[in-house]
């Protein structure tokens, strides 16, 4: 009987699936921007400030300035990916302006999430006749739209959604070229479908740049299999494959260097610590460590499961009674299930290869993004992408492992797993559990002995070699996994309308202020929806947003004096009007540079922003400046033939300079009474070089064999001596003694070492720190 209706049900299914990933993506759509609309009380926002930012790149694209946050600050890396405010910017031509701009990106959202659910339906069915693959594809949608976390990324307005479209047509041009490896004459087509994948990577990586590596593993394994025709075509797969992502990329970084003079994006100078010149090696490692840790058990502790303790079971099958909500309790069983049921496509045959690939690409992606220190905030959002392909490898556990046999329609031996696979992937589950369960306090290491989790993985293997066991185990895990997802989900959507509500009560609320004032420009710690709901222009402190070359991005790593003296560099009449920050964040910002204290911009239940209250200050940068001219000019000098202005990186890479790293050259700045006039104030920033360590910089401009000096703008905190080297050989010292303000110390240098260029160097040599502000070469 089946084999009659089998051909109906065949016809039909491409339908009704398209319609149940259609209906599973619009409930899934509905329940979080329902929420939102909820909290907001029908007003659209977003969840995250970083959204904005989007929103930012998209409408200077629109008004004809692509790649500018803002129109007139000229270009900027700072949106990481190229490609999603162009789709953004679509919406905006078509209409959606201001805040209705979330709702083109919601429907972006959906339409990408529709996408991949059709596209990445391929992997569970293996012909016209795979009758289980079809219907254990139902299950996909469900489980890819089933982890709150994960669903809150995608529905965030962020580029998550269009991220994961992007790589289900990759999916797809590299399973073109996976059915050419199997044609007699395989070289007829591959090369066309090649350079298909080659254009989808390209894509991929301007979505995303952390996606060089997904990339590269899907030429990899294309190139793999069309070995049989030969290793010179195999090459040329490889090639194809992966030239146009590379072209992207080098395009991206030798346009970030020639408008900005950095090969990254600015995003990527402010969010490694590869960056960070003050850490060191070790402190570098651990802090990616930490990262990598965080990214993994994130998910599995928390994302996946619930807190001990909290969870009674909500869903409690009958048949099972108080037995369910006796496991129920234990938390790390809900946080190992997705991992221990997206290994079991590693241990089937014909799921082995794309599981392979997959698992390579999510591995790849967390050790990637976990360089980002950013990798710990917004919700985990940089990591959902790899949470994403782990659902799909879970539901196609769920499918592989249910098969009663190895070809359609039940024909052929039963379908069985590798034993031995099926023992190292136990011991890492076994493993994982313990990490899960470890004493709290405790570091997160594998800490159970690997022959107690080979034998744990042994246990494992035998449960699930036969499929009358396997079923009911795999059944059960997957209920068991939903009843925790039920209060997972319920909090996600909380927190997507509360974010939303107080981006919205915050940052849009203190937008629309100063939409109504119009200052000229306006200084940003966030660069998202200030900017975007006053349509001002802007000046980002952080770096993101980029001001005309101006290397803003570097400096914020450097610290907040190095970010004054660039603004030093902006013409009075362009400087910032407001500023529009986070007291807490800035130190003596607004103390020292906001004058009138305009109004206050509080958040009530804050789960999102970055402090409580905002604050509006009138910007007061009469002190800027100040400090640029040398006071008193050495006896027998006329000239100024060189100088460095000490924290202004413009300032330093012209003239070279360098200081010992790590744990030195710390940003510093005064204000003190000004040495030509004690009534007035000046204002200078320099680098603290600690005892022990040198910085030294290239004087150009000097006559060669004629006296000059060396003048030093410092504000001694403790006596300390600081030797002068002239390329390398030592000339002499400088004694400073503790004062109450500045100094401008004067040292002769001798004549016989004077040449037109030299490098200055100057050691602290203690017992105080050593803060130079500014150098003078006078001849």
């Amino acid at each position: 009987m089946f084999r009659n209706i089998a051909p109906l049900l065949r016809r039909a299914d491409p339908a009704a699936y398209t319609l149940w990933a259609g209906f599973q993506t619009l409930a899934s759509a509905r329940s979080f921007y329902g929420y939102m609309l909820k909290q907001t009380g029908g007003e659209w926002s977003a969840p995250l400030d970083d959204v904005f930012i989007h929103f930012d790149y998209a409408r200077a694209t629109a008004l004809g300035h692509p790649f500018e946050w803002t129109v007139g600050n000229g270009y900027s890396s700072g949106n990481t990916s190229l490609t999603y405010p162009f789709v953004l910017a679509a919406g905006w031509l078509a209409g959606f302006k201001g805040r209705e701009l979330m709702v083109w990106a919601a429907i972006v959202a959906a339409v990408c999430v529709f996408g991949f659910l059709l596209a990445t339906r391929r992997l569970f069915i293996e012909s016209e006749r795979d009758d289980w693959g079809r219907i254990s594809s139902y299950l996909l949608p469900p489980v890819f739209l089933g982890v709150g976390a994960h669903v809150w990324s995608l529905w965030s307005g962020m580029e998550v959604a269009v991220f994961m479209a992007t790589w289900a047509i990759t999916l797809v041009a590299w399973s073109r070229l996976e059915r050419d490896a199997l044609l007699p004459d395989a070289r007829k087509t591959s090369g066309t479908h090649a350079w298909w994948l080659g254009l989808a990577g390209a894509l991929l990586v301007t979505t995303r740049p952390e996606a060089a590596f997904t990339i590269a593993i899907f030429g990899a394994a294309a190139a793999l299999s069309h070995r049989r025709s030969g290793n010179l075509h195999a090459l040329g797969i490889l090639v194809r494959a992966g030239v146009p992502a590379a072209i992207a990329l080098a395009l991206q970084s030798f346009a970030n260097k020639a408008f900005t003079g950095e090969w990254s994006a600015n995003g990527a100078v402010v969010k490694l610590a590869l960056n960070n010149p003050y850490m060191t090696p070790d402190d570098k490692l651990a802090d990616y460590v930490f990262n990598v840790k965080y990214a993994a058990l994130r998910n599995l502790d928390y994302h996946f499961a619930h807190i001990e303790g909290e969870h009674m079971g909500e869903f409690n099958p009958p048949f099972l009674g108080a037995a369910w909500n006796i496991v129920a309790r234990q938390a790390w069983w809900a946080g190992v299930i997705p991992l221990a049921l997206g290994m079991l496509p590693l241990a089937f045959a014909r799921t082995r290869r794309i599981a392979v690939i997959v698992w390579l690409q999510l591995v790849a992606w967390v050790v990637v993004v976990a360089f980002n220190g950013q990798v710990r905030w917004q919700n985990e959002r940089y990591v959902m992408p790899a949470v994403g392909w782990l659902l799909v490898l879970v539901a196609l556990g769920v499918s592989v492992a249910l098969r009663t046999r190895s070809q359609p329609l039940g024909r052929g031996a039963l379908a069985r797993p590798s034993f031995a696979t099926l023992v190292v992937l136990g011991a890492l589950v076994v493993q994982t559990i313990g990490v899960l369960t470890r004493p709290a306090g405790s570091p997160p290491e594998f800490r159970l002995p690997w022959l107690l989790a080979l034998g744990g993985g042994a246990i494992f293997a035998l449960a699930l070699r036969y499929w009358a066991v396997r079923m009911p185990i795999v059944v059960l895990a997957v209920l068991f996994a939903y009843d925790h997802q039920i209060p997972k989900m319920r909090d996600q959507k909380w927190f997507f309308g509360r974010a939303s509500r107080n981006i919205r009560d915050q940052h849009i609320t203190l937008g629309k202020y100063l939409a109504e004032l119009k200052p000229n420009r306006v200084l940003v710690g966030d660069a998202g929806a200030i900017l975007y709901e006053s349509n001002r222009p802007g000046l980002d402190i952080i770096g993101l947003g980029g001001y005309r070359g101006l290397p803003f991005a570097r400096a914020g790593v450097h610290g907040l004096p190095a970010t004054l003296e660039l603004i030093e560099r902006i013409a009075p009449a362009d400087r910032p009007e407001i500023l529009a920050i986070f007291p807490t964040w800035w130190g003596v910002l607004p103390t020292w540079f906001g004058g009138e204290e305009l109004r206050r911009f509080p958040v009530e239940g804050n789960v999102i922003c970055g402090g409580y209250e905002h604050i509006a200050y009138k910007a007061d940068w009469h002190l800027l400046g100040t400090g640029d001219r040398l006071r008193t000019m050495p006896a027998g000098d006329t000239a100024i033939k060189a100088e460095i202005d000490v924290a202004d990186l413009v300032s330093e890479k012209a003239n070279g300079y360098v200081f010992d790293k790590p744990s030195n050259g710390w940003v510093d700045m005064r204000i003190l009474p000004d040495p030509a006039n004690a009534a007035r104030d000046m204002f200078d920033a320099g680098r603290r070089i600690a005892v022990g360590k040198s910085e030294s910089f290239i004087g150009n401009g000097l006559t060669a064999g004629q006296p000059a000096h060396l003048v030093v703008r410092t504000a001694p905190e403790k006596a300390t001596r600081v030797r002068v080297r002239i390329s390398g050989v030592d000339v002499g010292v400088i004694d400073l003694v503790r004062t109450g303000g500045w100094v401008e110390s004067v040292f002769a240098l001798p004549a016989e070492q004077v040449k037109p260029s030299m490098r200055i160097e100057l050691v602290n040599e203690g017992p105080g720190d050593f803060v130079d502000f500014h150098d003078w070469l006078t001849q």
